[in-house]
């Protein structure tokens, strides 16, 4: 038995290096900063894609699959927000921790953190690449007829330069303005997105009506049913900001009379008030005015006016760089973690401008080498995205929670648990076929 002094010593260490490590150190955010990282973490670039996942979906079962994803994240996202103080006195501030909690130690661990891993490095490395095309976009639009093109890779570069600053942040209050910047464009270029798609609808005087066709575009009953599978996963992917959930939780204060899931819902609820306004209105007109005719990008199926759609694309790129913080600081801090409570480094200025900095030069390697990396997101997403934020959540609760056999909340985690491994099955199917067929287009290095 270690003398009470050094069990001190040791506690204090602890202490400190919670108090630097960035999900820990500091916990006084206000409830506002949860729905604005829930917005800049939930709403991707991916809300672009909508209209083409509906068109590949049809009527019915889109606006199903829009409606009934909505609806079971939110539920899930509930769940983890209850979690996240289901042991008096303690705080599960990790996705990790709270799978540590309900399978164990080893197996928690292996069980969360490589699909947590790949979601937040999959993302990060899409928002790269992103990034520097909708860069490449602006410039396009912007410059002259005569200027020279100039490739998407220095485009990437450009973006990876700036979150090689930014990610010099230490902790999420300190990236709350740059998050809040993210929501606000968010908001902005959904709205274009839908706006301008009715306009250009109401411009044609209705056009729509007569020229719109809503058939599937695939010819072959086989073409027809992985289509649906890949827009499924386009949709149900579209709602996965619960690997950052609890680690933003964490950033509120907690007291016994007030714990942190009060305020903590609230900004969720908030935040899913926002995702609804963004992807709905784009979603639905989207579709309405293009039919099957829209691109995988509806920003792109509008051409013109040239200036708005200039400013929807620079609002693409503000967002991207929020988005890329909040899903690149848990990796952060599992980074941190393992250098300095297993590898024994002295925590400090150093060692986060290495290792974060080492962290930005990797995703913007990959992102430009493989500038198709959005395509494989939806085969190897579908391993990872499903699990984490449709049915993770429910396991966690039975397993914690032990609701009463057949009653009404053991019926619907089993329903979404259900639901959501049909999706991790499906959805990669669809997605593997998808990277079969634009396997001739996809160039590295391009």
């Amino acid at each position: 038995m270690a003398p009470p002094s050094a069990m001190n010593t040791s506690r204090a260490e602890e202490k400190a290096i919670d108090d630097w490590l960035p999900i820990t150190s500091s916990r006084n955010a206000k409830w506002w900063y949860s729905a604005f990282h829930n917005v800049t973490a939930m709403v991707g670039a991916g809300v672009l894609s909508l209209p083409f996942a509906m068109s590949e979906l049809g009527w019915g079962p889109g606006v199903a699959a829009m409606i009934m994803s909505w609806v079971i994240t939110l539920y899930t996202l509930w769940q983890m927000v209850e979690m996240h103080e289901c042991v008096p006195g303690r705080r599960f501030d990790r996705y990790h921790e709270l799978g540590q909690h309900a399978f164990g130690d080893k197996l928690g661990l292996w069980i969360v953190v490589p699909q947590q891993l790949v979601v937040e490095v999959g993302v990060c490395i899409v928002y790269m690449v992103t990034g520097g095309k909708s860069l490449k976009k602006f410039h396009d639009l912007v410059a002259p007829p005569s200027a020279p093109p100039i490739r998407t890779s220095y485009f990437i570069v450009i973006f990876g330069c700036l979150h090689l600053v930014l990610s010099q942040l230490p902790n999420f209050n300190s990236i709350s303005g740059v998050s809040l910047a993210a929501a606000v464009m968010s908001l902005s270029y959904s709205t274009i997105a839908w706006a301008a798609s009715l306009h250009h609808h109401n411009h044609n005087n209705g056009a729509a009506a007569g020229g719109v066709d809503y058939s599937l575009t695939e010819a072959t009953p086989a073409g027809r049913t992985f289509n649906f599978l890949s827009a499924l996963g386009d949709v149900a992917f579209a709602y996965a900001g619960h690997n950052v959930v609890l680690e933003i939780q964490a950033t509120i204060p907690s007291t016994a009379e007030r714990p942190s899931k009060g305020p903590m819902w609230r900004g969720v609820v908030l935040a899913y008030g926002v995702v609804a306004v963004c992807y709905l209105p784009v979603a639905f007109a989207g579709y309405y005015v293009f039919g099957n005719a829209v691109d995988d990008n509806v920003l792109i199926t509008l051409e013109r006016p040239a200036w708005l759609i200039a400013a929807a694309n620079m609002f693409v790129v503000v967002h991207v760089v929020g988005s890329y913080q909040i899903y690149a600081m848990p990796v952060f801090d599992m980074l941190e973690t393992f250098l300095v409570k297993k590898l024994r480094f002295k925590p400090g200025m150093p060692l986060r401008l290495i290792a974060r900095s080492l962290y930005v030069l990797f995703t913007m390697f990959v992102a430009i080498a493989v500038p198709f990396f959005g395509g494989l997101l939806g085969f190897f997403g579908g391993f990872a995205f499903a699990p984490t934020t449709y049915f993770l959540p429910c396991i966690m609760w039975l397993s914690i929670m032990k609701p009463k056999r057949f009653g009404l909340s053991w019926c619907i985690n089993w329903f979404c648990i259900i639901i959501g491994v049909l999706l991790s099955v499906f959805a990669p199917i669809g997605g593997l076929r998808s990277i079969i067929v634009n396997a001739q287009s996809y160039k590295f290095f391009s």
